[in-house]
């Protein structure tokens, strides 16, 4: 497995949907605490380093929805309430933190992440969240297609259960950036270079 270097000044740390409606589904492979435990760890060591965080959530009440075979929430159902797009207090949001509002599965469409990155530099974004094969993967093949280096962080990520969040992680995502765990991003964050 490649090592991965970061360069501190060129890297966001994107997180995906960590809100209450998406955190305290049943996830596997890890857990709604597991996955938002290690973006908190993460987070933390890009802030102390000067990096790039960044907090997505999705207006699941704004969100488009079009006829499909398995919707996500099915018709007839009741809206869920408004602090279903809050992003979870554990989830740990400082001041010095952006936090971008979406409306649909992914995070650049819509919305003012691809100016908010570009303006700042950013290369390399190391992707996290729920639900790894909805939201993390839209947003991963939406930053692909612009050219950003990308990096999964395999076990700050998880689905509604283990093969589709293993089959986004061994097969797509590899196929677009590196998959490496929490501790081995960090020890790579601790060892970048540049000013952040």
């Amino acid at each position: 497995m490649e090592d991965i270097s970061f360069d501190l000044a060129r890297t966001a740390l994107v997180m995906i949907d960590l809100q209450h409606s998406t955190v305290e589904r049943a996830l596997a492979p890890y857990s709604g605490e597991q996955v938002v435990g290690n973006c908190v760890l993460l987070a933390q060591e890009m802030r102390n380093r000067g990096g790039l965080v960044v907090y997505v959530h999705v207006l699941v009440n704004e969100m488009l929805a079009r006829p499909a075979d398995a919707p996500l929430r099915p018709a007839g159902t009741p809206a869920p309430p408004p602090e279903a797009s809050h992003l979870v207090p554990e989830a740990g949001v400082e001041a010095t933190d952006i936090v971008i509002a979406k409306r649909q599965w992914g995070a650049f469409y819509g919305t003012g992440l691809d100016q908010l990155l570009r303006r700042r530099q950013v290369r390399t974004i190391i992707m996290a969240g729920i639900a790894t094969n909805y939201g993390v993967e839209s947003t991963a093949r939406e930053a692909f297609d612009r050219g950003y280096e990308l990096v999964f962080a395999e076990d700050a990520m998880s689905s509604m259960n283990a093969d589709l969040h293993n089959f986004a992680c061994q097969n797509v995502f590899r196929a677009m950036g590196r998959v490496r765990s929490t501790e081995h991003l960090i020890n790579a964050l601790q060892a970048g270079t540049g000013e952040a």
